[in-house]
């Protein structure tokens, strides 16, 4: 196939599964050995910072009214309290990070740690599609950590950063909205600081901006699709888990076959 629609497809991917619970990284994984197209870390990058531009985007009032509160001393405040919140659920993500980042990176392609990671998320899912009714603003500092050790599991490839995240707010009793917002937010400092560590001081190649646009763009489509329609009610998660569990057998019969 044409390396130029390959990397289309793959940025397409990357706008809907970063923020879809089924794992981004294992998506691409997984299509770029489909499609035999392999674009390197910086191809990656370049789709990751489309859909980091994108939360940033879609929820910059927050962003912006949270930083504000920070820099005020405000931390009693709502908006003030969730950006602690947000420090705290990012020290387990950050401290795996360090440690074992390498070390899941050279097995990132692994199709049977894979198939692991998406019926780790399957089950994630399940577990997740019970009731709860918690705001972000009850949410406590527990919870909060709960929610970081959530998302550091993502660094198994297959297991969905989002769906982990999303997931852990809901056990912790968050509901739909309060678990997704949690957790999109929770996306920006993780991403960010996984795509200097990626890169460094280098900066996209010009020729790969188009790549950050088309994710970016089905980015912003996706989040507004999940936030509003996909997942207001939490027993869709079972769908989604449902589908997870499905790419794990497939991937674990094909595995057995070859």
């Amino acid at each position: 196939m044409n390396e130029i629609i390959s990397a289309v497809i793959l940025a397409v991917i990357q706008g809907i599964t970063e923020w879809v619970p089924v794992s981004s990284s294992g998506h691409l994984v997984l299509f770029e050995a489909i499609l035999g197209y392999d674009g390197g870390l910086t191809f990656d990058v370049a789709l990751h910072f489309g859909t980091l531009m994108a939360v940033f985007v879609y929820f910059g009032k927050d962003i912006v009214d949270i930083i504000e509160d920070l820099l005020k001393g405000k931390f009693k405040s709502e908006n003030g309290r969730l950006g602690l919140l947000l420090i705290v659920a990012s020290i387990p993500v950050f401290f795996v990070g360090y440690f074992a980042r390498d070390y899941f990176d050279a097995v990132l392609t692994n199709l049977g740690l894979l198939a692991l990671g998406f019926g780790l998320s399957g089950l994630f899912l399940f577990i997740a599609s019970v009731p709860g009714n918690v705001k972000i603003e009850k949410l406590g500092w527990k919870g909060a950590f709960f929610i970081g050790v959530a998302q550091a599991m993502a660094i198994i490839p297959g297991i969905s950063r989002s769906g982990s995240t999303i997931s852990g707010g809901i056990m912790m009793g968050l509901d739909e909205k309060a678990a997704m917002k949690f957790a999109f937010l929770l996306s920006i400092p993780v991403v960010f600081g996984a795509n200097v560590l990626t890169i460094g001081n280098s900066s996209i190649p010009p020729e790969l901006i188009w790549a950050t646009v088309v994710s970016f763009v089905v980015g912003i489509l996706s989040i507004h699709l999940i936030f509003n329609y996909l997942l207001v009610s939490r027993k869709n998660l079972a769908w989604f888990g449902l589908y997870c569990m499905l790419l794990a057998i497939a991937l674990g019969l094909y595995i057995s076959v070859s």
